[in-house]
């Protein structure tokens, strides 16, 4: 599975139905609504690259209420239990 995080900068008064149409688009698994430069967060997960085309491009920038987007391609996903168990390597309990 291949992740994309999508900065979505929308409307104001369209935040919810937005994010709400957006959550509809079948490879979008979450939407956060955030503060700072973006007003949504998207996460889209696909099996090949070539999808995101699709759904990023041709269904989720053609939402009515999106006036921008920035799409990041993650490379490597880490989990909590990773990240933990990476931060304790070499360190001993006194």
């Amino acid at each position: 599975m291949i992740t994309a995080i999508v900065m979505i900068r929308c409307e104001v008064d369209r935040i919810p139905e937005v994010a709400e149409a957006v959550a509809d688009i079948p490879a979008v698994s979450e939407v956060y609504s955030v503060t700072g430069d973006a007003d949504l967060i998207a996460m889209v997960r696909v099996k090949a690259h070539e999808e995101f085309a699709d759904v990023i491009a041709d269904r989720l920038n053609k939402v009515q209420g999106i006036v921008g987007t920035s799409t990041h391609i993650a490379f490597r996903t880490y989990s909590s239990h990773d990240l933990e168990a990476a931060f304790s390597l070499g360190l001993e309990g006194d």
